[in-house]
């Protein structure tokens, strides 16, 4: 079962918040604090989430957003 930062449970489709900026490999731009990701998708590791679709797909840890 994956959770975010506040313990609630994540499913496919949710919708969550950035809670801290975060660097972004390969881009010179990253998360800012407070950006919400929608339609995210559950990965194989309970610790980390898929945001975006074709190029640009972001993979994020669950200790990093809250669901919004």
């Amino acid at each position: 079962m994956t959770k975010d930062s506040n313990g609630n449970e994540l499913n496919d489709g949710d919708s969550v918040i950035v809670i801290k900026d975060l660097k972004v490999k390969g881009s010179s731009s990253g998360l800012k604090r407070g950006t919400k990701l929608k339609n995210i998708r559950l990965t194989n590791n309970e610790g980390e989430i898929e945001s975006g679709s074709g190029k640009s797909c972001v993979v994020v840890k669950t200790q990093f957003i809250k669901k919004s």
